[in-house]
């Protein structure tokens, strides 16, 4: 049985819990793992670099001298990727480099992420995340009393409200996100999963 650390609002430990065995209790697949995390890489690629051919050149089409006689080499045009200032040859053009991955796949893979996580210790379950006001100190205490102020942090969080996003958001090491948009590179990018008690129930509803 997979269990994590408990903790308080305050950031109190009170000793430890289990976990959905259907969610942090699988065998790791790395593969898959391995295909997400590409996945979500290609996805964000923009596929906007351009460069330009010998017809796109805003030079002129015309020949620049007379085929013989000039004592030169032949030249048809002044847009010649030979030439400085000329077309670039089989050069990159705009693509869209998304692609989809089959769902069960996807979810293997954050299952095994998660199940990893888990093995080697490194989530911990919060009782509540109840902010009084915006504030990105009240967060930071928080994880320095849970001894996760130096660590890579992934939060889910049942809804991500403005107290939240905005109190996350300049903690440098640290990514709050829903937990029904949690995402196989997210996890594995991130030293410790923290996961709110109602957020757990919703990541179970979604992904078990």
């Amino acid at each position: 049985m997979a269990t994590a650390n408990a903790f308080s609002a305050s950031g109190d430990s009170k000793g430890t819990v289990n976990l959905p065995e259907s969610l942090f209790g699988i065998e790791p697949n790395s593969h898959a793992v391995w295909e997400a995390v590409v996945n979500f890489q290609a996805n964000r690629r923009q596929g906007t670099v351009k460069t330009k051919t010998r017809a796109e050149i805003s030079r002129s089409n015309s020949k620049p001298w007379r085929q013989k006689g000039t004592g030169r080499a032949r030249a048809g045009t002044w847009r010649s990727p030979l030439w400085v200032g000329g077309g670039t040859m089989h050069g990159p053009q705009p693509r869209d480099y998304k692609y989809k991955l089959p769902k069960k796949v996807k979810r293997l893979a954050l299952k095994s992420a998660l199940s990893d996580r888990a093995a080697n210790g490194r989530v911990a379950i919060l009782e509540s995340l109840d902010l009084p006001e915006i504030k990105t100190k009240h967060v930071q205490s928080l994880l320095d009393r849970m001894e996760l102020g130096h660590s890579k942090v992934l939060l889910l969080v049942k809804d991500l409200d403005e107290k939240v996003a905005l109190s996350t958001r300049n903690i440098p090491n640290m990514i709050a996100m829903p937990a029904r948009e949690a995402n196989t590179y997210t996890v594995v990018a991130a030293d410790w999963i923290v996961v709110t008690k109602d957020a757990l129930a919703a990541l179970e509803e979604v992904f078990a």
